[in-house]
């Protein structure tokens, strides 16, 4: 993706200018929803002593400078989910953000360093509540923007029509011929050599279990995603949903989805763990994938577990906002409805 330079020339903002209105009337759309349903707005701190720990999930690192001169080491947050997590534990129930993580490495037409997330919280409820307001919130988007059809790179997907849903496994099997639960033990646990023998994506040597799920993900499976209509991706591997917990009828999957529409992924949400052990030892697999692969390790937050074993049952879910403003206003790169692109 090219450096989006000079965005500020009168031309050029003239042709993004409708774009960033569309963006402002969505944006007030979506807090009056929140309030109508009384949720709670935060606003979550960007530096953290912890930026997520997700194996290739790449984060912007900085020095704190305390007043006695010693510095520590804090990170421009990916997420505001630890955060939110904390707040959980702290007795609310229903809480949004909105506002900018960073994300290091990424950048393409639907990629920026810097963006918008949306991510919002409901305590006790399950997450087929908060799938379901996702789908919501994709509708109210389009209906703000005066769209009835979301159209990208040569796709499109009516907002409007009753979503797909499909278990991850059943996307596998119909787009990649792939039976991604025969690949996975009754603890959950992974076969890489399984899922080699019937891959039908190529793949190096060296690569984990988890590298050539997402080869094939990425190759075959999410191009046949939200065409035509959105579709909700669900039950996912729990060896790729750190963060969510196991479903009640197989070990092997786990409580998180993800929402596309003409290919794009907009949303990505949990049935929430709150098992600070197991947490732990999810975070310290991922670090130490990330090490292996990328020669670095992120902290883990201690407070978020201490938050974890305070915190009650909830459902969580990031939308990525500018994503959704780009499918709904008809943009066509992700630097087109962000106010000030990153230079």
């Amino acid at each position: 993706m090219a450096t989006p330079s000079r965005w500020f020339d009168t031309s050029r903002h003239a042709d993004r200018r409708p774009f960033l209105l569309a963006r402002n009337r969505i944006v007030a759309a979506i807090r009056q929803w929140f309030a109508e349903r009384d949720f709670v707005e935060v606003d979550c701190a960007a530096l953290a002593v912890s930026p997520g720990n997700e194996a290739h999930l790449h984060a912007f690192a900085t020095g704190l400078i305390q007043p006695d001169g010693t510095t520590e080491t804090r990170y421009l947050h990916t997420s505001p989910e630890f955060a939110c997590k904390k707040l959980l534990a702290a007795g609310e129930t229903r809480i949004f953000n909105l506002g900018h993580v960073w994300r290091n490495r990424e950048r393409t037409p639907t990629h920026s360093p810097e963006f918008t997330m949306l991510e919002w919280y409901r305590a006790r409820e399950d997450y087929e509540t908060i799938i379901a307001d996702t789908l919501d919130l994709v509708q109210l988007a389009a209906r703000t923007a005066g769209t009835r059809q979301f159209n990208w790179r040569g796709r499109a997907a009516d907002p409007f029509a009753a979503a797909e849903w499909l278990t991850v496994n059943e996307a596998f099997k119909a787009h990649a011929g792939v039976d991604l639960l025969a690949t996975l033990r009754a603890d959950g646990t992974a076969d890489r050599d399984a899922l080699a023998a019937i891959s039908p994506v190529a793949f190096g040597k060296g690569e984990s279990w988890s590298d050539i799920f997402s080869r094939i993900l990425s190759e075959k499976v999410e191009p046949q995603l939200g065409n035509g209509r959105v579709t909700v991706l669900y039950e996912y591997p729990s060896v790729e949903a750190a963060l969510a917990r196991t479903t009640a009828h197989d070990r092997r999957v786990a409580e998180r989805f993800e929402l596309y529409a003409c290919g794009v992924e907009l949303a990505n949400g949990f049935g929430e763990l709150t098992d600070p052990e197991e947490q732990r030892r999810r975070f310290v697999a991922e670090m130490d994938v990330k090490e292996q692969v990328h020669g670095e390790r992120y902290p883990i937050d201690e407070e978020l577990l201490e938050a974890l074993a305070m915190m009650p049952p909830a459902s969580g879910v990031a939308l990525g906002l500018d994503r959704l403003v780009m499918l709904a206003a008809g943009a066509t790169r992700i630097d087109q409805v962000l106010w000030t692109p990153v230079a």
